[in-house]
């Protein structure tokens, strides 16, 4: 039978922040926003916590590294308040997130592969049929003009902005990085290092990197079920259990 962590041992908010590298204003946040379950309190109404809510923190902390804060505090709050199964659907979807980084990151390989010259003669297209190819608002690709991603030429006659093919290339490679978490001022280089040299091997040490911080997630998302698990199973049984 799995010992009552809320018995017996009773900690001082210090001692819960000097185990964790933390300030004693940061535990007493953590429990206002719900990441800890309420603390118990003294005779003369000062905070005590157990070793539960160690374990609670450790599961914060290792939710944090893998899932982010924002989705970490979802988990944690929902634990607390008892609502389990909404805690483990945030972390399916977070993992479905990572997943998805991982699709985007193979088809930004995919799309590098197929990179080649193209007629600039074919393939023309405008703003608004672009966009919508690219599930984007044309606002979005005018942006991406000025910051020198894309670069299409102007029709003489209508003065409307005209993609070749090897624009819609360029747009395309950028809307993938784009999901990829990176910068149009970190796109626009690269993109143009691809232009003139005819190859993506100025891409590859970001693809490198990309991979590298993928994978490192993909460990802390593993870490951090462990932590919730431990955590979850010392929580004690909802009332009416036997």
């Amino acid at each position: 039978m799995e010992k009552n962590l809320q018995d017996g041992v009773r900690l001082r908010p210090v001692d819960l922040a000097r185990r964790h590298g933390l300030s004693t204003q940061a535990i007493r946040n953590y429990e206002a926003a719900g990441v800890l379950p309420d603390a118990g309190r003294t005779d003369s109404g000062y905070r005590t916590y157990t070793p539960l809510h160690v374990k609670a923190l450790d599961a914060f902390l290792a939710l944090v590294a893998g899932h982010g804060h924002q989705t970490a505090t979802a988990v944690l709050r929902a634990v607390n308040r008892g609502a389990t199964e909404d805690a483990l659907r945030l972390i399916d979807e977070s993992h479905a997130q990572l997943l998805d980084d991982r699709r985007t990151l193979q088809a930004v390989e995919a799309a590098l592969r197929d990179l080649g010259p193209v007629p600039q003669e074919r393939g023309d297209t405008f703003v608004g049929p672009l966009a919508r190819r690219l599930g984007l608002r044309p606002a979005t690709l005018r942006k991406w003009e000025r910051a020198g991603v894309v670069q299409p030429r102007r029709d003489p006659q209508t003065g409307y902005r005209v993609y070749s093919a090897a624009d819609v290339r360029d747009a395309r490679l950028a809307h993938q990085l784009r999901r990829g978490g990176y910068l149009l001022e970190q796109i626009a280089p690269l993109i143009a290092q691809v232009r003139s040299a005819g190859g993506v091997a100025p891409l590859e040490s970001m693809l490198q990197d990309w991979r590298a911080r993928l994978s490192a997630r993909s460990r802390a998302m593993l870490t951090g079920a462990a932590a919730l698990d431990a955590y979850l199973t010392c929580r004690p049984a909802p009332r009416g259990d036997t």
